[in-house]
């Protein structure tokens, strides 16, 4: 029998925490998630909103996502984009590809580029060092760019059979700033051996991420929930968010940018399953906001979530995009929306100002 009284008081005191501007723990965590009123959720998670960003102010951009190839060894069961080498449908896009779809990102008044491929057992670390080295000759600071996830990063480093340190210095050297966090989905060694066994493991991902942020890059955190992860994996990842950029932090490094949380798509995926509610996401946005009280931005995803996303800047979240392409998603039922202005309408009607912001070339940080 459940003991009413109790978890009353229970998340009461998890509320107070958060409220006096203390760190909780994953009981309180577990507390909040299972017990917390929505509103109550929002709340809190405004609270800790409110330490970093004005209330009623958020920020967006508009970026492209290039997948710039779709052969991929990984195997992922929630894939829907992948061809293995040599089958039917694979490719890999020309420089000039590259450069036209950077142009019209352009004309639409984007300026951010995020590539996204897959492990291609044919392409060597110079393929990639010459080609950023290319788009940062061509644009120079006219667009910033998402070189690759932590998990393409790591296939390479591995395929050119060199360190993750000297991997991330040789991007570095071909005018790489951002290294993302993307490839993380779930971050628990469970969650890899059920849907990506041939990926890295979770200590691997984050062997490389310290790799990265020590060699002066930035990075960000990623999650995408909806899969079949239970919510102890899912507070197993937040803590491993949280203490990494505990650890970068005491360390001197910048850290993690962001945290962006998307939802899984299930359509024409090898593990099928059904797509989770927003309020589900917006719980989770939320209890995120009020857990990774290190991490300053917190962002939603208009890509997967459409004008539902827009919701989360009520629980915590301050910033988003509003991608013009995504091929991964999309191949699994992401619906691309390219009325922005329509788009931009929902957080205003919301009462929020919403400021674009640039995507900036950040300041190296000295690597060690």
């Amino acid at each position: 029998m459940v003991n009413h009284s109790a978890v009353t008081a229970a998340v009461r005191a998890a509320a107070e925490k958060v409220e006096r501007g203390e760190r909780i723990t994953g009981a309180d965590a577990a507390t909040l998630w299972h017990h917390a009123e929505d509103a109550d959720l929002a709340r809190l998670a405004g609270r800790v909103r409110a330490r970093f960003h004005e209330a009623r102010r958020a920020t967006y951009m508009i970026m492209r996502i290039i997948n710039y190839t779709n052969v991929c060894v990984a195997q992922c069961d929630y894939c829907a984009f992948y061809v293995l080498p040599n089958q039917e449908g694979g490719y890999v896009l020309t420089r000039e590809d590259v450069f036209a779809k950077i142009d019209e990102l352009l004309d639409v008044g984007g300026d951010l580029v995020a590539f996204n491929g897959g492990f291609n057992p044919k392409l060597p670390l110079h393929y990639y060092c010459d080609l950023f080295g290319a788009v940062r000759a061509r644009y120079g600071d006219r667009v910033e760019f998402y070189a690759l996830t932590i998990a393409e990063f790591m296939y390479l480093a591995d395929h050119a059979g060199i360190s993750f340190a000297a991997a991330a210095a040789r991007l570095r050297d071909a005018g790489v700033y951002w290294i993302t966090g993307g490839g993380s989905e779930i971050l628990t060694e469970d969650f890899r051996s059920r849907h990506s066994k041939f990926k890295y493991t979770v200590a691997q991902y984050f062997e490389a991420q310290r790799a990265v942020v020590e060699a002066g890059l930035q990075t960000t955190a990623t999650m995408v929930i909806g899969f079949d992860e239970t919510f102890d994996e899912r507070l197993e990842h937040l803590e491993r968010t949280r203490d990494f950029q505990d650890q970068c932090l005491e360390n001197g490094h910048g850290g993690l940018f962001s945290f962006l949380c998307w939802t899984y798509k299930p359509y024409g995926t090898a593990f099928g399953g059904r797509e989770i509610t927003p309020r589900e996401y917006l719980r989770h946005m939320a209890l995120s906001r009020i857990f990774l009280d290190n991490v300053r931005h917190l962002r939603t995803s208009v890509l997967t979530l459409n004008e539902h996303a827009f919701g989360a800047l009520d629980f915590g979240a301050n910033d988003f995009d509003l991608p013009i392409e995504d091929e991964v998603t999309q191949k699994a039922g992401a619906r691309i929306d390219l009325d922005l202005e329509g788009l931009l309408s929902v957080p205003r009607g919301m009462g929020y100002e919403v400021e674009y912001r640039r995507a900036e070339r950040p300041p190296l940080a000295a690597s060690v």
